[in-house]
């Protein structure tokens, strides 16, 4: 087999092409909940607590001295990024709740499995007889 035909039936395979659609659309999922986060989550809780900005809260470690950028500690961002992904757990939480209450309505929905076809008991049928004229 050759290296570019084994390639390809690995890319081409179902699990791998539905982890790369899944990545996408997490990636654009997850911009989708930093712009709910940043733009409006962010505002209202800034306004609540008084007009302060997260994103901007630092702590200088090391001022600027000339040409070179000061040395922050920005905690206010890892406070942004915390909360991004709460809303992205929760709503991916949600998701998968909304995904198996499908599932069980569509599980409820089935009819229960009816017994034996009349081939398989044909079939047991002979199978009894056959040991009991071995014995």
């Amino acid at each position: 087999m050759s290296f570019v035909k084994e390639f390809r039936d690995f890319a081409m395979r179902g699990n791998v092409v539905d982890l790369a659609v899944g990545v996408i659309i997490g990636g654009a999922f997850g911009k989708i909940v930093s712009s709910l986060v940043g733009d409006l989550f962010m505002p209202i809780l800034g306004l609540v607590t008084g007009g302060i900005n997260f994103s901007d809260m630092s702590i200088t470690l090391k001022e600027a001295v000339g040409g070179k950028p000061a040395v922050l500690l920005a905690y206010g961002k890892f406070i942004q990024a915390t909360f991004d992904f709460v809303i992205i757990a929760f709503a991916i939480f949600l998701f998968i709740k909304a995904i198996n209450r499908f599932k069980s309505t569509l599980d409820a929905a089935a009819p229960p499995p009816s017994g034996p076809t009349p081939t398989e008991s044909l079939l047991g049928e002979i199978r009894d007889l056959l040991k009991a004229q071995a014995k």
